[in-house]
């Protein structure tokens, strides 16, 4: 890799930002152009080759299939909801062109531990919004209560030991993304031993 490509790459990731899903529209990727996004997102540290993740793409008619079973989910749960609420929840994956859902997938092994499992899971979602990004679409890593109930878990076809590592929503931004605040390097940085 020559310097001027790593400076390229440096100075993206300096300036990454995700767009947040309320803020974007059509046109979404192309199947080929989802097809790299999940070649990339299969690109991550992954002790022992155990692949622990898998994906799940809603795209189309599907956002608004698995919308309604979102719907249902949440009148089960909450049989107060308003219908406000639960037409939020209808159209909770239309909010982007393309959702991908990144499942943890842990594999027995005497060796790993379903935890360093987990983080190669989240890794294979930041490689998903940053080739999405990458490749000049907004992006937005998302998990909400969608991500954590068992019933949902259960409608999407989730075995036992998988959760969700987040659903990462693509699309066009319809605005620039502002910048937000980020950590100050010295409340999040040591040095080991403490001086």
């Amino acid at each position: 890799m020559t310097k001027y490509q790593i400076s390229q790459i440096h100075n993206f990731l300096k300036s990454r930002r995700s767009v947040m899903a309320r803020n974007m529209t059509m046109p979404g990727p192309t199947d080929l152009q989802i097809k790299d996004l999940i070649e990339i997102a299969a690109r991550v540290p992954d002790h022992g080759k155990l692949a622990p993740w898998r994906f799940i793409i809603f795209e189309n008619e599907a956002r608004e299939k698995v919308g309604k079973g979102f719907a249902d989910i949440q009148k089960q749960n909450l049989p107060a909801s308003t219908d406000e609420d639960l037409q939020l929840e209808a159209k909770r994956f239309q909010r982007a062109p393309l959702v991908i859902g990144v499942v943890a997938s842990p594999k027995e092994h005497p060796k790993i531990p379903y935890w360093e499992q987990y983080l190669s899971a989240g890794a294979a979602c930041q490689n998903l919004l940053i080739a999405a990004q990458s490749m000049g679409f907004a992006a937005q890593w998302l998990t909400e209560w969608i991500a954590y109930d068992t019933k949902v878990a259960s409608f999407l076809g989730l075995a036992e030991k998988e959760k969700i590592a987040g659903f990462i929503y693509i699309g066009t931004a319809t605005e620039a993304p502002k910048e937000r605040k980020r950590p100050e390097l010295q409340d999040v940085l040591t040095y080991w031993p403490s001086q």
